[in-house]
């Protein structure tokens, strides 16, 4: 389902988390209904496997990509990609865009803030200021701490606390004038596998983190991740925030 344009509405003050959340629908269908993106240089902060990255580029028309990634495997395989001319891949992260100022029209951070070292989310949004053309727009999407998926995750990655100083980081460059908030919209992500192995792959084996999980726990989490588990495959669903920003004068 995607989301009603009527359903993007000024926000007057800033929320963590949205309790009555209905709306379900792919993260492409948020950004597409929010964003205008063909004719525009876009810069994506922690791009990872390059799945979205590929998909902005090659859905539009006239999009100039950079896309910025700290983890040196996932950048390596950047470097090999030889069909997406118009995204330039750069190892680099939020807190030091090796970018001029003013220089995108959009920024985004797909669940990549809370990723940032603590005590550098606020110079990561003052970098992704400087480098935003007046008038640019910082799209930043954090995972909401509730769900199935989450309760999954945080009994080996538990993400609370960094995803409250990254909205913390957020709220304050807003309450600064930093940025001016644009608005706010939560959703619902699905989120699929096809059973505990691609699981496995997919999250427990992420480059980016070092997941160790004693024998007791691994089992633990396969159990309850079975338990998901019905003919097709396990389904869980993310709730998601999305922060859109301005860059004003």
């Amino acid at each position: 389902m995607s989301p009603d344009r009527a359903a993007f509405k000024l926000t007057a003050m800033m929320k963590l988390s949205d309790p009555d959340i209905t709306r379900h629908c792919p993260e492409r269908d948020v950004y597409n209904a929010l964003l205008q993106l063909d004719g525009k240089n876009i810069l994506e902060l922690g791009c990872g496997r390059a799945e979205i990255t590929r998909a902005i580029a090659t859905e539009g028309q006239n999009r100039h990509i950079t896309a910025l990634e700290v983890d040196e495997i996932q950048h390596v395989k950047h470097l090999a990609i030889d069909d997406l001319a118009n995204v330039a891949f750069i190892k680099a992260g939020a807190e030091n865009i090796p970018c001029p100022d003013n220089t995108f029209d959009i920024v985004f951070m797909f669940k990549s803030l809370h990723h940032v070292p603590l005590d550098l989310m606020g110079q990561a949004l003052l970098e992704i200021r400087r480098v935003l053309k007046q008038e640019g727009l910082a799209y930043i999407s954090e995972p909401v701490f509730a769900g199935d998926f989450n309760d999954l995750l945080k009994l080996f990655h538990n993400e609370e606390n960094v995803r409250l100083v990254a909205f913390a980081a957020i709220s304050q460059a807003v309450d600064s004038g930093l940025f001016a908030l644009q608005q706010q919209y939560f959703f619902n992500a699905p989120m699929f596998f096809t059973d505990f192995a691609d699981f496995e792959q997919k999250v427990l084996r992420v480059t980016h983190t070092d997941h160790q999980l004693s024998d007791e726990l691994y089992a633990e989490v396969k159990r309850q991740f079975e338990n998901r588990m019905g003919s097709d495959g396990a389904h869980f669903s993310m709730p998601m925030r999305i922060d859109l920003l301005r860059k004003q004068r």
